[in-house]
């Protein structure tokens, strides 16, 4: 076996490889998380929008009390669901591509290590650095999300005491 083919199958078998992978492994596996728990508050506004729906329908069909009231309300949630909607889908695009750019940058880990030298260490840093960018623009846009999420509720509520009020000018 020549001297090189040694080398270069010593530097493949060398646990530096694994133990330079784990920390864009971590990120990797917190963007995970991110993407199924941001992926489930899409699906529970999916929910809420087809329980508006119901609503619309029920309005329409003259089978529910307040129908104006109801109306007026289900508009505004509406065009919050729609926003909430939106930046949900631009984090998940986010979170994807950090995942990607964690998955990139542990790749080039793995060739530096093996193949590389210490002056293009800066590559595998560079993209990993990408990758956190993206992680942090995917939490302020999910924290800036929940802001409206906070707001349907609020909303919700304030209506729900509307309705009980009117209920209660009915039966006086």
């Amino acid at each position: 076996m020549a001297v090189a083919e040694k080398e270069i199958l010593e530097a493949l078998s060398s646990s530096r490889i694994l133990t330079s992978m784990i920390t864009p492994a971590v990120l990797i596996s917190a963007c995970g998380t991110l993407i199924f728990s941001t992926s489930a508050r899409l699906g529970r506004i999916f929910d809420r929008v087809n329980v508006m729906k119901g609503e619309v329908e029920a309005i329409i069909a003259g089978t529910i009390s307040f129908p104006v009231e109801r109306l007026q309300h289900l508009r505004g949630q509406i065009v919050l669901q729609r926003r909430r909607a939106q930046l949900i889908q631009k984090a998940m695009v986010t979170l994807y591509t950090a995942t990607l750019l964690f998955v990139m940058s542990s790749l080039a880990i793995a060739a530096n290590v093996a193949y590389g030298s210490t002056e293009q260490g800066w590559i595998s840093t560079l993209i990993a650095l990408c990758g956190g960018l993206f992680l942090f623009i995917a939490s302020a846009l999910l924290l800036y999300e929940s802001r409206f999420n906070l707001r349907f509720v609020h909303r919700s509520i304030d209506f729900i005491e509307l309705l009980e009020e009117k209920a209660g000018e009915l039966k006086r």
